[in-house]
């Protein structure tokens, strides 16, 4: 009998891949929603209240739970960042709970490399220290959502994703265009570093986390070769064929995204995925060049 895996955010871009991959491989993948299932294959849930039948995980193989709204999706002000808590941390304690009283043996729960907050050059694994900031703060209670499942024995994989670089969604689909116009800049002095991972690769990586038993706990979900800001906006000019001379300066992005700027644009984190190579996990794209050739590249059809 072929695998069950449960999804949670599985209309987002990197849950929409991740549902069609586990299909192309014959797994059965059953949806969590929140609106009336339209399928045998989708299950309700209302994570603001707690409202999920456990039972409805039964025979699952893992629960992959991908909720949270996009931290740059809004300017940061005190209602919206609690948007951004409200959206992670319930969710996750809910399905944590419903892990643990199904049975499912698997938990992977995203988070992100912001729990490190801003390393500088200092290259960082998974045994590195939080940091500090909102960013940080925020992964750190996401991940300790978790501990209810962990504490009962299940195996909990924590994906600590950098910035996922697909031309259909996220950053790097809003970018293209500007930079195809040749207004590509770097964000102040550009040395602030930027762990990314081809969507392909995140999307492998999830699925090599859900069948190999030795990996659990934080993983980092990034390319090897981390670049800092000025390296990725003169990749991306290349990519595009485009020259990238602009700068913007830090004031005008402070004056522009308030507090998100320092952590989200101008701070970063030098990941590397320590946890994902031990495991022996092979990455297609390895270089930012290699990812964002394959992403920017035309597609048949």
């Amino acid at each position: 009998m072929s695998a069950v895996i449960a999804i949670a955010g599985s209309s987002g871009l990197i849950g929409s891949a991740l549902v069609y991959a586990l299909r192309a491989t014959d797994r059965r993948v059953l949806r969590i929603v929140r609106r009336a299932p339209s399928s045998a294959d989708e299950v309700f849930w209302n994570p603001d209240t707690g409202e999920f039948d456990p039972s409805s995980l039964a025979d699952v193989d893992a629960v992959v739970n991908l909720c949270g709204v996009n931290v740059g999706d809004k300017r940061w002000s005190g209602a919206f960042k609690q948007s951004l808590r409200d959206s992670r941390i319930g969710p996750t304690e809910v399905l944590s709970a419903a892990v643990v009283d199904a049975g499912v043996p698997v938990l992977i729960n995203a988070s992100a490399v912001g729990y490190y907050g801003d390393t500088g050059s200092r290259v960082v694994d998974e045994t590195a220290p939080a940091g500090g900031g909102f960013l940080s703060q925020l992964c750190q209670d996401w991940e300790a959502a978790t501990a209810v499942a962990d504490n009962d024995g299940a195996r909990v994989v924590l994906l600590r994703t950098g910035l996922v670089l697909t031309e259909a969604g996220g950053v790097l689909g809003r970018l293209k265009r500007l930079f195809s116009l040749g207004l590509g800049a770097r964000l102040g002095k550009g040395r602030q570093y930027m762990p990314w991972i081809s969507l392909e690769d995140q999307v492998r990586a999830v699925l090599f986390a859900i069948t190999h038993d030795t990996l659990s706990g934080p993983v980092n979900l990034t390319g090897p070769a981390p670049v800092t800001n000025a390296e990725f906006t003169a990749a991306m000019g290349r990519a595009v064929n485009r020259p990238t001379p602009l700068m913007v300066p830090g004031f005008a992005l402070r004056a522009a995204f308030g507090e998100f700027a320092d952590e989200g644009l101008l701070g970063g984190q030098r990941a590397i995925p320590a946890a994902l190579e031990r495991a022996g996990f092979e990455f297609h794209h390895n270089t930012i060049g290699e990812a964002l050739a394959f992403a920017t590249a035309p597609k048949a059809g």
